[in-house]
């Protein structure tokens, strides 16, 4: 089946569209990295005639330890990732966490994200579906694929239907993660995009501690077999030194790698659609 289009300001998912693009830093550092890494997003992007969408986060609120980084705050932060978008020409995509909060991120980006622990939490997929914004809901690590047909079902019964479907891993045991392939083709049959993932699915949960860890060194590889399933978007992370990240930095992208991972990915997503023509 083929996932119909939805539109994130220029970007199209699905339709048949080439794969688009989803990254940027975990959570907003400082209004200059966010800036830097955008910059660098979008030429990259610019270059492979592929879209792209901004992301980052104003508040990371499922962090492992309460001393962790969380982010500036809603305010804040969504008013730089709003600056720094509209300076890029680029559209943009923040998390949000309580329902009180989707109506005051719609007024800042183009699309909402629902975080994976939060994909079954009814009342916060129904605001966010209320704002009309196009609505990404990562699949919660403890869900099978096949669980979120809910999760569409509960955002188009507010009336709209621009949703989009994330897989970031399984939870395999205590602190791992797994990608199975199958989940792609099975949340495709509810006519939705299929977004991979690309860098939290190589996390492991509190792998350092009081922190995550993550396998950066599987980023590449999985990118590359979900985009040979035909996948309609890729979402990663990225920073221009992952070690010294404030969130999520073992399992981010270095900023440097990333123009020849967009070209890997691409050409794989290419083949695919062309087989699937």
């Amino acid at each position: 089946m083929r996932a119909r289009e939805v539109r994130v300001g220029s970007v199209v998912f699905g339709g048949g569209a080439p794969a688009a693009y989803i990254g940027g830093p975990c959570v907003i550092e400082s209004e200059a990295l966010l800036r830097r890494v955008g910059r660098a997003l979008k030429n990259a992007c610019a270059q492979l005639k592929v879209g792209f969408v901004l992301k980052s986060s104003y508040d990371k609120a499922n962090r492992t330890s309460v001393k962790s980084f969380r982010g500036p705050g809603m305010e804040a932060g969504l008013a730089t990732l709003a600056k720094v978008a509209a300076e890029l020409g680029v559209p943009c995509v923040t998390d949000v966490h309580e329902p009180a909060h989707a109506e005051i991120a719609a007024r800042y980006v183009d699309m909402l994200q629902v975080p994976a622990f939060l994909s079954r939490q009814t009342d916060l997929l129904l605001a966010c579906a209320r704002t009309g914004k196009a609505v990404n809901v990562k699949k919660g690590q403890f869900l099978s694929p096949w669980d979120m047909r809910h999760a569409v079902e509960k955002i188009e019964s507010a009336g709209n239907k621009r949703v989009l479907l994330t897989e970031r891993g399984a939870s395999f045991g205590y602190g791992n993660l797994v990608v199975d392939m199958r989940s792609y083709e099975i949340m495709r049959g509810f006519g939705v995009p299929i977004v991979h993932d690309a860098t939290h699915c190589v996390q492991l949960p509190g792998g350092n501690g009081a922190t995550t860890g993550g396998q950066r060194e599987f980023v590449r590889p999985l990118a590359r077999a979900a985009a040979a399933v035909g996948v309609d978007g890729i979402f990663f992370e990225t920073h221009p030194d992952p070690d010294k990240a404030l969130s999520d930095g073992p399992n981010s992208l270095r900023l440097a790698d990333v123009p020849s991972f967009l070209r890997e990915v691409r050409d794989f997503d290419a083949l695919s659609k062309e087989i699937r023509r």
